[in-house]
């Protein structure tokens, strides 16, 4: 592992990483927690500000050029951006359903989904995470990581339903 590509990275890409890192975690977190407390509520408001800040970083990222200088993940930026748009106006009118949605919506699509396709040979992540490795070990490696991520998701939004999603812990204020 080296961090020399991060660090050689353009200010967009290290903002990126610096922003989504921790909202992967934050979000694992927030989806395995009890929702409604005060902790939930603002912990869920750091989280929609890094995940609205990592979907903006990425329109200054142009490394895969499908259209224009836009890719498919761009669209997933539109979507996150959107999204939180909805999941603070779904918690606003109470609406744990659609607010649930918005935010599982976002942290699958926008976090795991997209976050597989930076251990894919060529991208940075990858040179960063498999530096010195064999094709055969970043492979292993890689999938490793991406087993790992889908089922610490899974864990948190099963281990968040025994706490009763959607359902507050406390009545919403």
């Amino acid at each position: 592992m080296t961090l020399a590509p991060l660090l050689d990275a353009p200010f967009a890409v290290q903002l990126h990483v610096a922003t989504v890192i921790p909202a992967a975690i934050l979000g694992a977190l927030l989806l395995a927690r009890p929702k409604g407390t005060r902790w939930h509520r603002l912990l869920g408001k750091i989280w929609i500000a890094l995940m609205v800040v990592t979907a903006c970083s990425t329109f200054f990222i142009h490394e895969i050029k499908l259209v224009g200088d836009f890719s498919p993940i761009h669209l997933l930026s539109i979507y996150v951006l959107f999204g939180s748009r909805q999941a603070i106006a779904a918690a606003r009118r109470h609406d744990i359903a659609a607010h649930r949605g918005h935010v599982a919506g976002m942290y699958l699509g926008g976090i795991v989904v997209a976050g597989l396709f930076t251990l894919l040979p060529g991208r940075l992540m990858h040179a960063s995470l498999f530096s010195g490795l064999s094709n055969w070990q970043a492979a292993a490696t890689a999938a490793t990581l991406a087993a790992l991520l889908i089922a610490a998701t899974v864990l948190a939004i099963r281990h968040g339903r025994l706490f009763g999603v959607g359902k507050s812990s406390k009545r919403l204020a």
